[in-house]
């Protein structure tokens, strides 16, 4: 019997090993083909003609209403930046040219953005209304995405909890092209056309890219746009690339993404170069072509973004940092560090910067998937969580004269003020009969009044999983089972003391503030089609024990 017994466990662990071997081999595949699919041809790169301002001023430019610059980071981390105090690898990489424009306007101490995730907070930023009256909630994927990047997970981190998702969701799903806002949504582009302005997109957009989603067809003049996401090819001598290896979605980029850009969708071609570079030299142009004509530039960085690849240049600038994905990652942090700076630069080349806003942030907060430590110090949480680490982001306002510098700001403020903001700031009315969920931040930015917020209350959600910002109380509701977190944000800014239990009666106004912020929402455009689980205090380069604390994130 004892025999039988050791034959059948062996049994069982070879079966058991060719499962595992045959699902390997089945993502290893999905992933072969991905990378050797069909691809459109894109054509060696070539110039873009911008379009040219007067050669002359008509109206001096203290007449003009400001120009306006919006430089827009991508995953960065609170801490990926030295204005606050640290900076990246322990305070080792500075950012100088972002903490000149912090320090010469209005540093907001207390900024959101819209979301968690990219799409949503960039469709906030746009609109100034949350996706309860938008219906854009969900970030767009790649179509097949999803289904791979389960496969791999769980494939590569068994460790991890399982959750059941929505597969029924990718038959009901629009395409990737398809999935985008509304072109009945108002967005400060289209505002500022209207009032004169020359608008220009250039770099990422993720809000659709059929016609109608596209940024052409919602406000922008001209449009450079990211096609595909490879700072470099891959085996470009100039590059140092960082694969992270136990990450599912950096496996999916590294296998589907190319080099290729677009303008005015008028076909794909490569970038001129590095790609935070690239869209800096195109970013200056734009300045100069319209230097004597009220302009709009949307700087949307795919940096500091997987996949993780830097110059030669400034993996070198940057020292012996370990592991190579932080030194790399550092790399593109001086990458756009200097862009900032050059675009800085170019408005005052061109006597331009004392009548032009700059404003700067991050769509959201740095990413645990990418195995680096501290980039949301000293908050918890990740990219893809609702904690302060997940959404705290840089906002810094500089308008010369107008904007102190210097100035920090206590008061809570969100992605979704910039859009009645910059109107506002330019001069330019709000839309009529469209119900903007933000506020106009130029009396705090000016120093001369406060803010009056519906509710008092900042909201953020994604499926079940909702949070509200109430004063100094943030309540925290998961769809998993019993996860409703409140904290006190002035006694314990970093969430480490859950105090639901002894303030049952906070808890009930909070939730009360949630359900009437849901109350006559607009359904989602499309449905989550994943529900993954985010480690809060660890990054992805960790194994997930039992007890750690996770949140469900539905996309």
């Amino acid at each position: 019997m004892k025999n039988w017994q050791k034959v059948c466990g062996g049994l069982l662990v070879v079966a058991g090993a060719l499962c595992v071997a045959a699902y390997v081999k089945r993502t290893d595949l999905a992933l072969w083909a991905i990378k050797h699919r069909s691809k459109v041809e894109i054509a060696a790169n070539r110039p873009i003609e911008w379009r040219q301002g007067p050669v002359d001023a008509v109206t001096p430019l203290a007449d003009r209403p400001p120009n306006i610059v919006f430089i827009l980071a991508d995953d960065l981390g609170i801490n990926d930046i030295s204005t606050f105090g640290g900076g990246a690898v322990d305070g080792r990489i500075k950012t100088p040219n972002i903490d000149r424009l912090a320090a010469d306007g209005a540093v907001f101490e207390q900024a959101y953005s819209g979301t968690a995730t990219c799409a949503p907070s960039r469709a906030m930023l746009m609109t100034g209304r949350y996706p309860t009256r938008t219906g854009f909630e969900f970030t767009p994927t790649p179509d097949g995405m999803v289904r791979v990047v389960t496969m791999a997970a769980r494939d590569m981190r068994p460790d991890m909890p399982r959750s059941p998702g929505n597969p029924a969701a990718a038959d009901v799903k629009p395409l990737f092209a398809d999935q985008g806002l509304p072109t009945s949504e108002v967005t400060i582009a289209e505002l500022l056309k209207a009032q004169g302005y020359h608008t220009v997109h250039i770099g990422k957009w993720h809000l659709g890219e059929s016609p109608g989603f596209r940024a052409n067809d919602q406000g922008f003049d001209e449009s450079l746009n990211m096609e595909s996401g490879l700072y470099l090819p891959e085996d470009d001598p100039d590059v140092v690339n960082a694969k992270v290896e136990f990450d599912p979605i950096d496996k999916f980029f590294w296998s589907s993404m190319r080099f290729a850009t677009s303008y005015n969708k008028q076909g794909l071609f490569e970038p001129g170069g590095y790609l935070t570079d690239y869209w800096t030299d195109e970013s200056v142009k734009v300045i100069r072509a319209n230097r004597n004509r009220p302009f709009f530039l949307y700087l949307a960085h795919w940096g500091v973004h997987t996949p993780l690849q830097a110059t030669r240049e400034d993996f070198e600038a940057v020292g012996d940092i370990k592991p190579h994905r932080a030194r790399v990652h550092a790399a593109m942090i001086r990458a756009l560090d200097r862009s900032v700076g050059r675009i800085l630069a170019a408005l005052e080349e061109e006597g331009l910067a004392e009548n032009t806003i700059v404003v700067f942030s991050s769509d959201n907060g740095g990413p645990g998937y990418v195995g680096i430590p501290g980039v949301n110090a000293p908050y918890r949480g990740w990219k893809m969580t609702l904690y302060e680490g997940g959404i705290r982001v840089p906002f810094f306002v500089k308008w010369p004269g107008r904007v102190a510098p210097g100035d920090r700001i206590a008061t809570p403020v969100s992605h979704i003020d910039l859009m009645p903001t910059l109107a506002s700031a330019s001069r330019t009315p709000l839309p009529k009969g469209v119900v903007i969920d933000g506020v106009d931040l130029m009396p705090l930015a000016r120093g001369s009044g406060a803010i009056s917020r519906r509710d008092d209350a900042i909201y953020w959600q994604s499926g079940d999983y909702q949070v509200v910002r109430a004063g100094d109380w943030k309540l925290q509701v998961n769809g998993l089972p019993g996860q409703a977190l409140l904290y006190n944000l002035r006694e314990d800014p970093t969430e480490r003391t859950d105090l639901s239990r002894r303030r049952p009666d906070k808890v009930a106004e909070l939730k009360a503030l949630l359900v009437a912020h849901q109350k006559g929402r607009k359904p989602s455009l499309w449905p989550y089609e994943t529900a993954g689980p985010v480690m809060v205090d660890k990054t992805f380069a960790k194994r997930f024990e039992r007890g750690d604390p996770y949140v469900e994130w539905p996309n």
